[in-house]
């Protein structure tokens, strides 16, 4: 992998990890029942996760036009990032639901 593919999958573990941590914010909103605050950070950990998925689909394309992308332990590591994040926000999404629920009941 050369250093210009490094650098995609560095650039993914970055906006992978700004989605996650995102996400993460948006719940600690919705914990203290701050949903207006909790909706814009999941908006934006989706343009983060968007972002990100961009950076996995050039590297996609990539190996569809004929460059093998070298496997190596950078690249798994990137790939990881994405999943968590993906998880986050979509745990984050539950959680917000389930304390606008909660609120309601109080």
């Amino acid at each position: 992998m050369d250093a210009t593919k490094y650098d995609v999958a560095f650039d993914l573990i970055m906006k992978a990890g700004n989605a996650r941590a995102t996400a993460m914010m948006a719940t600690e909103a919705a914990r203290k029942y701050d949903f207006e605050e909790a909706g814009e950070l999941l908006h934006k950990a989706e343009g983060e996760m968007r972002l990100a998925h961009q950076a996995q689909i050039d590297l996609i394309q990539q190996e569809a036009q004929g460059n093998p992308i070298d496997t190596n332990i950078i690249l798994v590591h990137a790939q990881d990032h994405m999943t968590m994040a993906i998880m986050a926000k979509d745990n984050a999404e539950e959680f917000v639901h389930l304390y606008k629920i909660i609120k309601q009941l109080l």
